[in-house]
């Protein structure tokens, strides 16, 4: 957290110039507050957090060339010490979790008014978390259903799937995980296709959370 007397510095990353200059405009206005830069591109929001060491950056999920979620992960791999508030108009459950797994201190919906979200940025700013409150009693809900009756075990994950899914639950990018074990991008796009099937989910935010849920197994075999 920057010292009381100096500014939470702030990057805006959406790629609707609207949006951005209605928040500079908005968050500018507060002596807690300065935007030290802007993004438009998943690409673009990597940069300028290694150029200009922000607080916080304040992130769309959805952009151009990727994913806010991917940034977020570049971005605190890169300088821990910045935090990542999403901010976005995008109310998926599975976008909540993924931003979590990702190491994001926050979840908020753009319809939140004005002074909500600047007490917000200064909470994450603080070493808080905040998620919207609607979207966290459902993840929470979903997370506790047991399985449908019926639906089959999953199957086993061989060494290599479980090694690429252990670095998944890490919040690892699929670059990253190739480099770590010598693969190439396409092939851990495969493993992870496997491992979707055979854990019967859709989503890496299911997988990691089924990984991390079933960790202290991992070791028997």
């Amino acid at each position: 957290m920057p010292p009381p007397e100096q500014p939470i510095r702030l990057l805006l990353v959406d790629d609707h110039v609207v949006v951005r200059y209605g928040l500079r405009m908005l968050l500018g206005a507060s002596e807690r507050m300065t935007v030290v830069g802007e993004a438009a591109t998943q690409e673009a929001a990597i940069t300028e957090a290694a150029r200009l060491a922000p607080d916080i950056v304040l992130m769309d999920v959805r952009l151009p060339d990727g994913s806010g979620i991917e940034a977020c992960r570049e971005i605190r791999s890169a300088r821990p010490e910045t935090r990542v508030l999403f901010l976005t108009s995008f109310a998926d459950d599975e976008a909540l979790r993924a931003t979590l797994l990702a190491g994001g201190q926050g979840y908020l919906l753009k319809e939140i008014d004005e002074n909500a979200l600047i007490r917000a940025i200064e909470a994450v700013a603080g070493g808080q978390s905040i998620l919207d409150a609607a979207m966290t009693q459902r993840m929470l809900a979903q997370m506790s259903t047991p399985a449908p009756v019926g639906a089959g075990p999953p199957q086993i994950l061989s060494a290599q799937e479980q090694k690429v899914l252990a670095l998944v639950a890490e919040g690892r990018t699929n670059k990253q995980i190739a480099a770590t074990l010598g693969l190439s991008d396409k092939t851990v796009r495969n493993y992870l296709s496997q491992i979707f099937q055979k854990l019967q989910v859709t989503h890496r935010a299911h997988a990691a959370a089924l990984y991390t849920r079933r960790s202290p197994d991992k070791d028997k075999g």
